[in-house]
């Protein structure tokens, strides 16, 4: 016979929810939840951390800025305010999403981190359990599940030989902040993605010795082209021309700006550019300025790693270097399926199995936003179809006046 305590009690519930549970509240996540607000849809959002965004408020460094112009940045119903600059700030763009939060009304559940989420077949719902920072437990019914994680929710460190035994300081990207802390010192960055150039760029303007290391091919665009934005250009080109004409435009276009980037060690991928970001989710790196670093090898660019040992790192052709610390600029993963019990919709690696534009809706009220690897444009429109789909269904129900919490409270479990 089992027992529970008072604490017990306490300590864990049970909640209906006469609407959709969202987890996350990023940017995704607070664009479903405006949605539903809008048309008075009710809802709960669920949030881990103390914050709404808390990638872009506690695990980003200090001078980053958005890549793309605010145009393509905004989120559903709300622009930016005028007089920010074209390419909003960190502060600018934290700000914006807290306007934006308050704007609708939307007041997330902080410090609630989901355990696990389940369709329960018999009942036709889902369960969703969470413990907050005091230990409490709570299960979540509801009938609509949004996943709004987004693609970066953890960070990724990879096993290198010899690490562990290093001796300096190794942090990840996200915990990097200034390079202020870095000055005079050898700093080996390991990625050459936009964290990874953007680290770089800013060790070298805090008087630091950085070398990157670029382990394989990566595209290298300018910001801007011709004066204007080069994602801009390439949207425009797309309108009127195939993918692939557009590919060889802008690789052209950018070995007239920047030249031969090979001399210095960075390949291009055999594939375009907008190819491989439509195939393989790569996204291109943006260049801001560290190339011209590179050039003048303020930034070494080294290879690949084949071990650490004390102080020192040994590459891949046998060099070794001295090194005072590492900054690990290797991405980011989902951590969809650490928590979410479904197979059909999701993949191993944490996105959706079907492509955009049609990976945002699943079966049984299952919807995942903030997934396209499009940025926050494909994350708004996501979000835009999420929340009209889920208020239709909800809308309909209540016409029909189907009774549902009477109706499924025989399946609801109690503490």
């Amino acid at each position: 016979m089992f027992s529970f305590s008072a604490a017990d009690m306490f300590s864990r519930r049970c909640v209906w929810v006469n609407g959709p549970v969202i987890v996350g509240a990023g940017p995704s996540g607070l664009a479903v939840a405006a949605g539903l607000k809008q048309q008075g849809v009710p809802f709960v959002i669920l949030e881990r951390a103390d914050c709404i965004a808390s990638l872009w408020q506690k695990r980003t460094y200090d001078r980053l800025k958005l890549h793309l112009p605010k145009q393509f940045c905004q989120l559903p119903n709300f622009p930016f305010p005028e007089h920010y600059p074209e390419y909003p700030t960190k502060r600018q763009f934290i700000e914006y999403l807290e306007s934006y939060t308050r704007h609708f009304g939307i007041n997330p559940q902080f410090n609630e981190c989901v355990q696990s989420a389940k369709y329960d077949e018999t009942c036709r719902l889902w369960r969703v359990k969470t413990v907050s920072g005091n230990g409490s437990e709570v299960e979540y019914i509801c009938q609509w599940l949004v996943v709004a994680t987004g693609e970066n929710a953890d960070r990724v460190v990879p096993e290198i030989e010899g690490l562990k035994d290093f001796g300096g300081e190794v942090i990840h990207a996200c915990d990097y902040k200034s390079g202020e802390n870095f000055r005079g010192k050898k700093v080996l960055v390991v990625g050459c993605g936009n964290s990874g150039m953007e680290v770089s760029l800013d060790l070298c303007n805090h008087d630091a010795k950085p070398s990157m290391v670029v382990r394989s091919s990566v595209h290298v665009l300018p910001r801007e082209m011709f004066g204007k934005s080069t994602f801009e250009l390439a949207m425009f080109m797309l309108m009127w021309l195939p993918l692939w004409l557009v590919d060889k435009l802008m690789l052209l276009f950018a070995w007239i700006i920047l030249g031969n980037m090979e001399k210095y060690g960075i390949k291009r991928p055999s594939v375009g550019p907008l190819a491989l970001k439509n195939t393989q989710g790569k996204t291109p790196v943006l260049d801001i300025g560290a190339l011209e670093k590179i050039r003048s090898r303020e930034i070494q660019i080294v290879p690949g790693i084949k071990r650490f040992s004390c102080g020192m790192v040994e590459l891949v052709n046998g060099q070794k270097l001295e090194i005072d610390a590492v900054v690990l600029a290797t991405g980011y993963r989902s951590n969809v399926p650490y928590w979410l019990q479904e197979t059909e919709f999701f993949s191993k690696n944490g996105f959706p199995k079907t492509p955009f534009p049609n990976g945002w809706k699943g079966k049984a009220g299952l919807y995942a936003v903030g997934f396209t690897r499009r940025g926050l444009a494909g994350a708004s429109a996501d979000a835009v179809k999420t929340s009209q789909d889920i208020c239709k269904t909800w809308k309909d129900d209540l016409k029909q006046k189907k009774q549902k919490v009477p109706t499924h409270r025989r399946c609801i479990s109690t503490f």
